[in-house]
């Protein structure tokens, strides 16, 4: 780590030579072999994947028991697959885990710029739909989740937890639709 720090530091991404072959420590001659080639890339990226798929079905599992709606996992599956496709679908699709992402904050922004100068991402019309969308959808769930926390209908006491007022595919409504649409108005009119 001589001449890094917490800008220029990075775990960079295994060598050209390696491919897309599993390269775990026991393959190399011998671990300084190993740190060369970029081992641990591989090693933190393909723990970090399932580790946070696991993580998107626990919330899923918490969400369920505590008879929420599940669109807290839906929401975090969209940076699940971002994260899966620029750490393990886009390094196969160019044949080497080298073509990965660093893990670091030069490395993710020189990936960027080298990402932008060979494939021109930024004018890709999918790619404008895809950003305004998120982007929109992100005012959008804020706008919504303000509105409904505004004009919830309590039916838990004030020791419960007002998700126990909600029970998954219930007919009646769980929050005031006037109540809503006065706080919608000053939410865009003011």
């Amino acid at each position: 780590m001589y001449g890094n720090n917490i800008i220029s530091g990075a775990v960079i991404p295994s060598s050209n030579a390696i491919g897309v072959h599993f390269y775990p420590v026991w393959e190399a001659a011998s671990v300084d072999e190993w740190l060369y080639n970029g081992g641990p890339y591989q090693l933190i990226v393909l723990h970090f994947l399932p580790g946070v798929a696991c993580w998107m079905g626990r919330e899923w599992e918490l969400s369920y028991r505590l008879g929420m709606r599940p669109w807290i996992f839906v929401a975090f599956s969209a940076p699940v697959a971002a994260a899966s496709a620029v750490f393990l679908v886009y390094p196969i699709g160019q044949g080497s885990f080298s073509d990965g992402m660093p893990l670091g904050i030069s490395g993710t922004f020189n990936f960027m710029l080298v990402f932008q100068a060979e494939h021109n991402i930024l004018m890709h019309p999918f790619h404008m739909a895809g950003v305004a969308g998120v982007f929109g959808g992100s005012l959008f769930s804020a706008m919504h989740g303000s509105l409904v926390t505004s004009s919830l209908i309590r039916e838990t006491t004030e020791s419960e937890s007002s998700n126990n007022g909600y029970k998954f595919g219930q007919e009646e409504e769980t929050y005031n639709i006037v109540a809503a649409h006065g706080y919608f108005g000053r939410l865009i009119f003011q």
